[in-house]
């Protein structure tokens, strides 16, 4: 096994050695550019790790590389959501699991870009899937040190008499958008929003009561506003008392000033609504995350402008307060105008699935080209990457995927990969199990 893997990583580390950022001109291809051009059959060109051209009448630069597509469809790069891509290697073993903490004076300011392994076997097993980026999301409690798969009731949330913050239990800190090229500089955008989490959950962690979270939560903003105007007065110990420690506080700070959307876990319309009310009395920026019940207030949301991070698979109660969780809750959501971006199931195999999810969607009723775009432009967007991402757009990073059918069909596949113009490659640690144990004759040790 030790060989194995030895062996894969220096095929990758051989892979990134020789990729460079070439011209490319993939030609002959079904554009599906979620841009300007919109759905169009013609060619790509890449330049200089960005997208230099496209469309009908495109002819490719001298000199480029040609890769005829023969009419096969050609999308941006994936963006999954909700994951803990690159902060996590094993969801069973807690010491490869570093996406959260559990440590009573650090909540909001726990900063998950610290915690990225570009070296990490997930990495090319969700890249060879088309996702080309990632948001990487911090977990309550979570990581090493935390709530373990087995249970675990202490409490998270001591109070300041022992030396903890009671309102930091609501916060589970910075998500961060990672590309998923070879390199070993993975971070594309550090702060890309705060994670909170209100509802059962939340409430659970400030001592019970959804009325409890909520309020804790409005107490935590505030006293960040206050610090905001009072250092001076803290560094002398001459301002009120706060809910959270000095480094809580200084990272809420770009959510109260509204330069850093607050992601914010809720399920209940009840609770959607309290976030919205919320999110226009302290003029922050708020992306829903869950929000299985949200088809309910979804014309509500609209007219918050208030985006939405869901599970496209949640179609069950997993609790009293997600009992209206309903397939069609994207598309209902879409059809209101709201923006969605949709995740698989799980924050640690849903990473390479956010196609199947939004394929699932638009079986019951999310237009096609809404579904495609919950995996890439709307993402992009919501986590403030689109000048970068999401759509096939000339000056944009060329994240670009070229697929075998549908991207949304579960038959289909990537046939390239381009992540910052570098093509990347699709062979991964789950390849080179299968092909190893398919030629047992070649490995006596492990026949039966």
């Amino acid at each position: 096994m030790r060989t194995l893997m030895l062996a894969s990583a220096a095929t990758l580390a051989l892979a990134a050695v020789s990729a460079k950022a070439e011209t490319v001109a993939i030609v002959h291809a079904h554009l599906l550019t979620m841009g300007k051009a919109g759905a169009v059959d013609g060619t790509l060109v890449i330049k200089d790790g960005q997208i230099a051209a496209v469309g009908a009448d495109v002819a490719p630069p001298a000199g480029a590389r040609i890769i005829d597509a023969k009419g096969a469809v050609v999308t941006p790069g994936l963006i999954s959501t909700d994951t803990a891509i690159g902060a996590v290697e094993v969801e069973g073993v807690r010491e490869t699991r570093d996406e959260g903490t559990s440590a009573p004076t650090l909540g909001a300011a726990f900063d998950v870009q610290y915690s990225l392994d570009p070296d990490s076997l997930l990495i090319p097993i969700v890249r060879a899937t088309g996702v080309t980026r990632a948001v990487a999301t911090p977990v309550l409690g979570g990581g090493h040190g935390g709530a373990d798969e087995e249970g675990d009731s202490r409490d998270f949330t001591a109070g300041a008499e022992s030396g903890g913050f009671a309102g930091r239990g609501l916060f589970a800190g910075q998500a961060a958008v990672i590309h998923l090229g070879q390199g070993t500089d993975i971070l594309a955008k550090p702060h890309a929003a705060m994670v909170a989490e209100l509802g059962e959950t939340g409430a659970g962690r400030v001592g019970g009561g959804k009325a409890a979270a909520y309020q804790t939560l409005k107490g935590a903003l505030d006293d960040a506003r206050h610090f905001a105007k009072n250092r001076a007065a803290y560094d002398k110990n001459a301002a009120r008392p706060y809910s959270l420690s000095r480094e809580d506080l200084e990272a809420l700070i770009p959510v109260v000033e509204g330069k850093e959307p607050l992601l914010i876990a809720v399920h209940r319309a009840a609770d959607i609504r309290l976030v919205l009310k919320l999110a226009r009395e302290e003029k922050i920026k708020v992306i829903l995350d869950g929000a299985e019940e949200g088809w309910r207030v979804a014309s509500e949301i609209a007219a918050a402008h208030a985006p939405v991070v869901l599970d496209g698979e949640a179609d069950l109660p997993a609790s009293f307060e997600s009992r209206g969780a309903a397939l069609e809750n994207g598309a209902r959501l879409n059809a209101a105008g709201v923006s969605v971006a949709i995740h698989g199931p799980s924050l640690f195999t849903g990473g390479r699935t956010p196609r199947f999810a939004a394929g699932r969607a638009v079986a019951y009723g999310l237009p096609y080209e809404a579904a495609l775009a919950s995996v890439t432009i709307n993402p992009a967007q919501m986590f403030g990457v689109a000048d970068k991402v999401g759509s096939l757009d000339v000056g944009k990073d060329a994240d670009v995927v070229i697929w075998s059918g549908d991207p949304l069909e579960t038959t289909s596949a990537p046939t390239a990969v381009f992540v910052k113009g570098v093509e990347q490659s699709l062979r991964n640690r789950d390849l080179e199990l299968r092909d190893r144990y398919l030629k047992r004759d070649e490995h006596p040790g492990y026949t039966r």
